[in-house]
């Protein structure tokens, strides 16, 4: 499938979704963040969807890369970050992550859910953005390890890699980056729509030590 089916795709995804004014920032990304107690620096977020994640941060004092591969998601958060008084602490862009990798070192890259129907590397994609890391700092990976009701990804049998099989396909030398957490915890959500289900997320913590 081609670049553009990918596009309309995720268009549609989020145009489907009502704007909301106050997104809500990922469990993970705020437990991480703070538990660790991370100073505000660069942060990249791929596959910002909805938002919640990059307007989180710039309230915490981050400077924020925001990229999607919909326009509409980017448009939404650019102009959420305006309505927001931080449109000068993030700049949101569309990006196709499979043909290219947003330029500039930063102290957190986070990538929630970055899953797709379409073609992605996303092996390639993660070295990228480990790469992207200033030293002393991480990269935030959190999967899904189940489906959820609302999930667009329906298919039940599908398989989801451990948060250690996601590190083993990223192939860091261990000189030069650490794997600080990989686990499976569960946890109780609300979706869009409303209804709550228990989820399972596959988290993977790595951070640049050289």
């Amino acid at each position: 499938m081609s670049t553009t089916d990918a596009v309309a795709f995720w268009d549609g995804v989020y145009a489907a979704r009502p704007a909301v004014d106050g997104p809500q920032p990922n469990a993970r990304l705020t437990e991480t963040v703070t538990g660790l107690g991370l100073p505000p620096g660069g942060a990249l977020d791929l596959g910002c969807g909805g938002g919640g994640d990059a307007l989180w941060l710039t309230g915490q004092g981050w400077q924020v890369t925001a990229v999607d591969i919909s326009a509409v998601a980017v448009e939404r958060l650019t102009g959420l970050a305006r309505s927001h008084s931080l449109g000068e602490r993030v700049t949101a862009v569309r990006h196709d992550l499979q043909a290219s990798f947003p330029p500039g070192e930063f102290d957190l890259v986070c990538a929630h859910y970055l899953h797709t129907p379409f073609g992605l590397d996303r092996s390639t994609v993660l070295r990228s953005a480990a790469h992207a890391l200033r030293p002393g700092g991480r990269l935030l990976v959190v999967d899904h390890g189940s489906a959820a009701p609302w999930s667009w990804n329906q298919d039940f049998d599908t398989r989801y890699p451990s948060p250690r099989e996601v590190a083993a396909g990223i192939d860091l030398d261990p000189r030069t980056w650490t794997v600080e957490r990989a686990d499976a915890p569960r946890r109780i959500t609300t979706g869009p729509d409303g209804r709550t289900a228990e989820v399972t997320d596959h988290v993977l913590l790595i951070r640049r030590t050289a």
